[in-house]
């Protein structure tokens, strides 16, 4: 699995932990060991572009994730196609403020953000409240097996 993490932001972040916990998350939901993915971190500026450009939104945000081959989870047996899954962009900087206020470390929260993202290229939502508890409790429960300690505190809305 070909998990591409780049930092292009100012903040300092573990990449391998990232590209360790893509490489997890697409292990544990069979997506095809071919798949592609990349996790870019930015700053500030570039994210609030494109939070403006892609959802009309001012002001940076977390995260923001653009599939591409809108590829699903597989199942025992039966693993997705190989494809590019898409982009994760991340904005370190909101990150550690949303950790700040939530209790625990910039790094956990550039994790929990990537486990949402990831999420997210795979076909999952949280607009609905069954959809947001499927979502957020398959978040909670790869970030746990992956940390091999409780997730960090959900700081996503």
């Amino acid at each position: 699995m070909a998990v591409d993490v780049n930092n292009e932001s100012a903040v300092e972040a573990d990449l391998e932990s990232i590209a360790a916990l893509g490489r997890h998350i697409l292990e544990q939901l069979y997506v095809h060991p071919e798949t592609e993915v990349s996790v870019i971190l930015v700053d500030e500026d570039p994210m609030e572009r494109l939070h403006l450009e892609w959802m009309d939104l001012a002001g940076p945000t977390d995260v923001m994730s653009f599939p591409m081959d809108e590829l699903s989870p597989g199942r025992p047996g039966s693993q997705t196609p190989a494809g590019t899954l898409g982009d994760i962009v991340i904005c370190p900087q909101v990150a550690r403020e949303q950790a700040r206020r939530a209790g625990h470390s910039t790094a956990d929260e550039l994790l929990l953000l990537t486990t949402h993202g990831m999420l997210h290229l795979l076909g999952f939502d949280h607009g609905e409240p069954a959809e947001r508890e499927e979502m957020f409790t398959l978040q909670r429960n790869l970030l746990t097996e992956f940390l091999g300690r409780p997730a960090p505190k959900e700081t996503i809305d």
